[in-house]
């Protein structure tokens, strides 16, 4: 199997909380072959290694969001416990402190995933960026197009305007052409 097709299943398991890239901690846990119960302990028994910048619990809102959204989360629904979320540095820690083969594996490919998905959400800030220039570029040609036009419709106007015809002037007028 390539690198590019096991990544994938994890990069769908990350999730956008709290304007953080996060998996949750019940994904985490099947990825590192360990009952979501052990990888919480293994937390709650670590606190010095998953600052709150490499793990949060969720809210009970943001509980009732995720099972909303990602039908994978749906045992999450009947669960008293909150879950928490792992940022990429709180998902390596967690494989670190399982010490377990399987954790240890997987693990690369979990912050690979991060790293992957960080590299699309650039290439497609730069994409949009790019759009943006073009946009605008395509507003200043038309501009500069719709005042030449209208000044051909001018023009034409003008041209189509019958001219009034040259009247002689009442009263005597007197040429020097002898006329």
């Amino acid at each position: 199997m390539s690198n590019l097709q096991t990544i994938e299943p994890i990069a769908s398991r990350i999730l956008s909380i709290r304007s953080q890239k996060v998996m949750i901690d019940a994904d985490l846990a099947e990825l590192y072959g360990v009952p979501t119960k052990a990888l919480n302990q293994a937390i709650k028994r670590n606190p010095a290694r998953f600052p709150d910048d490499f793990v949060f619990q969720l809210t009970a809102e943001e509980k009732q969001e995720v099972v909303t959204n990602c039908d994978h989360l749906g045992k999450l629904k009947y669960s008293n416990a909150l879950p928490f979320a792992f940022t990429e540095h709180g998902a390596i820690q967690a494989a670190n402190v399982l010490n377990s083969p399987q954790a240890a594996e997987v693990g690369v490919y979990v912050v690979r995933a991060f790293v992957r998905l960080r590299a699309l959400l650039a290439s497609n800030k730069e994409l949009a960026q790019r759009l943006d220039e073009l946009e605008q570029r395509i507003e200043r040609k038309l501009q500069t197009h719709d005042q030449a036009i209208t000044g051909l419709i001018e023009t034409l106007r003008q041209m189509m305007a019958p001219e009034e015809p040259k009247r002689r002037p009442i009263g005597f007028v007197h040429s020097e052409d002898g006329e």
